[in-house]
């Protein structure tokens, strides 16, 4: 999702995740309608996002931030973040390997005792999401992930979510970044004024982005490069222009 602030990028993840109930409409998943749903109940059909600004319990440790996570599946305390599960201790082991595993895949296994306050805001970030993707969910909701991000925080992230994606979880991201978009998405969608403004392939989108209502980005660098240079297919990343470049300059 593409557009400026106060376009309706949030206020999307909001009705997808049952914070709002939309006036109008129907939003399924897999065929199951979630209006009317609780947050707890979307959640368990397989819907989990992360936020803009970071939420994360702070005084909890990393290896606590992500068994939370896990616990959406059963019962916990928001205000407190205390655990309270029929059976805890039982499970208390399985939920550790779990949240572990999850900690691996983001580099982090390292740090599972770290409180999460004294993390850096790249780990921070990273947290949330494995957080998040503690339910298994379908479908991952991520709200700015790169906000605030440096060049190598941003392209771990871009690794992270590819490796998602090959995993077969579906992921919707709001940004403000067209490079970003540019490098990394399938599909993108443009919002303006709580209206859809234009949806296709990122191509589709900058080849008409001066014609779309609401528009107030430039086009990505690389699109603009490989456009300017009459590639086809355009490449997608600075590596690739690189190498396509090498290959067809003139000697």
């Amino acid at each position: 999702l593409i557009g400026p602030n106060g376009a309706g990028k949030t206020t999307v993840f909001n009705m997808l995740t049952g914070v709002y109930k939309p006036d109008d409409g129907l939003i399924r998943l897999d065929g199951e309608d979630l209006i009317g749903k609780s947050t707890i109940e979307i959640n368990k059909a397989g819907v989990a996002r992360t936020f803009q600004n970071i939420r994360l319990f702070h005084a909890q440790s990393v290896l606590d931030n992500v068994k939370i996570g896990l616990a959406n599946h059963y019962k916990y305390s928001t205000l407190t973040g205390i655990l309270r599960l029929p059976k805890y201790r039982k499970m208390e082991k399985a939920m550790n390997e779990r949240a572990m595993e999850l900690l691996k895949v983001f580099e982090m296994e390292d740090k599972a005792e770290y409180l999460a306050s004294n993390l850096p805001y790249g780990d921070q970030r990273k947290l949330e999401i494995a957080r998040a993707l503690a339910t298994e969910p379908k479908l991952l909701l991520l709200d700015e992930p790169a906000a605030g991000l440096d060049p190598e925080g941003q392209r771990q992230l871009e690794q992270q979510l590819d490796r998602l994606r090959t995993r077969g979880i579906a992921v919707l991201l709001s940004t403000h970044d067209v490079d970003f978009v540019w490098r990394w998405a399938d599909r993108a969608a443009v919002l303006a004024g709580g209206r859809l403004t234009a949806a296709g392939t990122p191509e589709e989108i900058f080849d008409r982005c001066g014609q779309i209502p609401g528009w107030n980005f430039s086009a990505p660098m690389i699109y603009w490069i490989g456009k300017q240079l009459g590639l086809s297919p355009l490449p997608r990343s600075r590596e690739e222009l690189e190498q396509r470049w090498k290959r067809n300059a003139p000697c």
